[in-house]
């Protein structure tokens, strides 16, 4: 119950960041804004490309078919794994809308394959599903983990795995954050604009501001960051 609840939170986070970007809201301010509620707190309010792991899909799973043998759905959990599901393939989608709404013969560089950092751990990473999605786009994949290289290659075919995260540029159409290793946190954007055939960066973790990498020349993608629609929000209320 603790880990779907937990599993629960990062998806509404995830749900409430798909809306910041129709409305032009900042997903990390409100985050910051409910999580200083003590009965919420500011853990696992990170929004990104949906939860993976060895315990989040299992116990999500395991408590969903506990309560169907017991016939007491829990359909908010339910509801989370499902959502969760979509969830990774619909960030596939903000990739292939970054180059340019169709991904047929472009070359897509994948940075963090492992579910989190600091683990070689692959177990239901979202990387998997957004891999597979970004393939059946027709697109080429090159991936780089600073830890996952081996298990990766046990569940992901068809992609280049390289040596480091400029090697992955080289020609690139497009560079994805999945996982958020700290070596990704201090990227040279010069030398990856010299690199890269487009200066795209998806952002799946925000790990970046946006006035960080558009001063770099770099048309920059992230989650739950969206610009002020024309007639906005605010301008309605009034």
């Amino acid at each position: 119950a603790g880990n779907a609840f937990l599993a629960m939170k990062i998806t509404f986070i995830n749900e409430i960041a798909d809306l910041c970007e129709k409305v032009g809201a900042d997903v990390q301010q409100v985050a910051r804004g409910i999580g200083l509620d003590g009965r919420i707190g500011a853990k696992f309010l990170h929004a990104g490309p949906g939860y993976g792991g060895s315990c989040f899909p299992k116990d999500t799973l395991a408590l969903v078919k506990t309560a169907q043998d017991y016939d007491s759905p829990v359909r908010l959990i339910e509801t989370t794994v499902a959502v969760n599901d979509t969830r990774k393939r619909a960030m596939a989608r903000k990739v292939i809308q970054a180059v340019g709404g169709d991904a047929r013969g472009k070359t897509v560089a994948v940075l963090g394959l492992t579910f989190k950092p600091m683990t070689d751990d692959m177990r239901d990473s979202p990387a998997i599903s957004i891999i597979q999605a970004l393939q059946d786009a027709g697109a080429r994949v090159r991936g780089f983990d600073p830890e996952g290289m081996d298990n990766a290659r046990k569940l992901i075919d068809g992609i280049a795995y390289v040596g480091s995260a400029y090697e992955a540029a080289e020609g690139a159409d497009a560079l994805c954050i999945v996982t958020e290793w700290n070596e990704f946190r201090a990227l040279d954007f010069p030398r990856l604009k010299g690199l890269m055939k487009a200066p795209v960066l998806v952002d799946l973790r925000n790990i970046y501001r946006p006035e960080e990498i558009d001063k770099h020349g770099f048309d920059y993608v992230s989650v739950g960051r969206g610009s002020p629609p024309a007639g906005s929000v605010a301008e309605a209320a009034e």
